[in-house]
């Protein structure tokens, strides 16, 4: 089987990448464009390693290559049933193992010129913890500092469409960085995932162009923001972002939309706020959502919650925010993309 092996350098050479793991693994994380077509379903793997651990490996093994056979009997006859005869698929599992051996073993004797990924989902993780150790340094960070309403990411945003370079850590992680940042219906991708998308999105820049990038602390929610990225974002340049109370109140209103549109959704997350703020003030935030008062609640947020945090957070990581550029940002303007191409003209 070693000549049906190909490296992870590879990769590019294949017209399509199969994951043959189950539908959970796929969904913890997974080679980015690949197909899952699990040889093993959730159940299925549990049933096998339960055999496997309380009966024998043989008898768990000889259960096991049924219930594979099967599964890529049916794939044959659906999933893959129009791929052309000069087809090339990668196939991987999680080490390399039997599960994509026996996919790719059958796609070669059906014709097909099938490879099995050496080392598997495995070889592609320890490449992807490498890759979020090494790359960060190599590239050149302009970070966006400012407390929250003031419109950051809406600038990120407009940076992007005017043609700069720009990481936006919190649409990876689907999350906006504060206790009421989590995304109604949103689920947060897994840590494994977040890396996988962020080592991604590294690799597409160019290491000569600054990446804009938000401010953000160690989590962003559930998931955690690599050391080597955090420690290379604090010696970038720094942006300080600034707006009118007014304009952030009004900003928060529209960016937290999802959030007020949802008032008994709000109310909880402004219940696991206890602790930071005593229950008449978070009670005093309740009866606001009940009464539809989002304005009194933005501007009191800003006023008792946010401004204080960002005053206590610590700055200091970022070494050259004492020399950072200042810019006076109206997020709700509609010329917020004319502003961004400014802010690009001022850096130069």
């Amino acid at each position: 089987m070693k000549h049906l092996l190909a490296s992870l350098d590879k990769l590019h050479e294949f017209d399509e990448v199969i994951d043959v793991r189950t539908p959970l693994e796929f969904a913890d994380d997974h080679i980015p464009g690949a197909c899952n077509a699990p040889v093993l379903s959730n159940e299925e793997r549990v049933l096998i390693g339960t055999m496997y651990k309380q009966i024998s490996p043989f008898e768990a093994s000889r259960a096991g290559a049924a219930i594979v056979a099967r599964n890529i009997a049916r794939h044959l006859e659906t999933t893959f049933a129009d791929r052309p005869q000069r087809w090339r698929p990668l196939v991987y599992c999680w080490r390399g193992g039997k599960r994509s051996g026996s996919m790719t073993l059958m796609f070669n004797m059906i014709g097909w010129r099938a490879r099995q990924l050496d080392g598997g989902y495995k070889s592609y993780r320890g490449a992807t913890l490498a890759t979020l150790q090494a790359l960060p340094s190599a590239l050149r960070y302009v970070v966006l500092t400012g407390p929250t309403g003031s419109g950051k990411t809406r600038l990120l945003h407009a940076l992007m469409q005017a043609g700069a370079q720009t990481l936006d850590l919190e649409e990876l992680a689907s999350h906006r960085g504060s206790l009421l940042g989590a995304l109604p219906n949103a689920q947060q991708p897994s840590q494994k995932r977040f890396d996988t998308l962020l080592a991604a999105r590294l690799r597409e820049f160019d290491p000569g162009l600054p990446v804009f990038v938000e401010a953000e602390s160690r989590k962003i929610g559930a998931v955690e923001v690599p050391a080597a990225l955090l420690h290379a974002m604090h010696q970038g340049a720094c942006i300080e972002v600034r707006a009118t109370r007014e304009d952030r109140t009004a900003f928060l209103q529209q960016d937290y939309a999802q959030l007020f549109d949802d008032p008994q959704w709000l109310k909880a997350q402004l219940q696991r706020m206890l602790g930071l703020h005593s229950r008449d003030t978070i009670g005093g935030w309740i009866r606001l959502v009940d009464e539809g008062r989002r304005v009194d609640l933005a501007r009191d947020l800003i006023e008792r919650h946010y401004d204080p945090a960002y005053a206590r957070s610590s700055q200091s990581h970022f070494v050259r925010l004492p020399q950072a550029l200042r810019m006076d940002f109206r997020p709700n303007d509609a010329d917020v993309l004319e502003q961004a191409r400014a802010l690009i003209e001022r850096l130069r």
